[in-house]
């Protein structure tokens, strides 16, 4: 199944859960923490501004961002488990 997001929606790919701390303790899956970070799989064509013309987003797929703890919705696409989210919730884009 194929999914394009609508408006200014992103469709993210939440980065894997580090499974080891620093000093080499190894952290169970249910104690972890979600990363906050990600990585873009598909972008909507943009926002409208009062005129109702097209803005189109900063972000593009591929780009690994950041994004806060409870933001996005958790959904699940053929097995896989993605978020969707508005632009608005991304905080920046990683470089490398």
């Amino acid at each position: 199944m194929k999914f394009r997001p609508l408006h200014d929606r992103v469709v993210v790919k939440r980065a894997d859960a580090e499974t080891k701390s620093a000093g080499g303790i190894i952290i169970p899956d249910t104690a972890g923490e979600k990363p906050q970070q990600g990585e873009i799989v598909a972008v909507g064509p943009g926002g409208r501004d009062e005129a109702g013309k097209l803005v189109p987003l900063d972000v593009k797929k591929g780009d690994k961002i950041l994004f806060g703890k409870w933001s996005g919705t958790e959904v699940k696409i053929d097995g896989k488990e993605l978020l969707i989210m508005k632009e608005s919730d991304i905080m920046g884009v990683l470089d490398k």
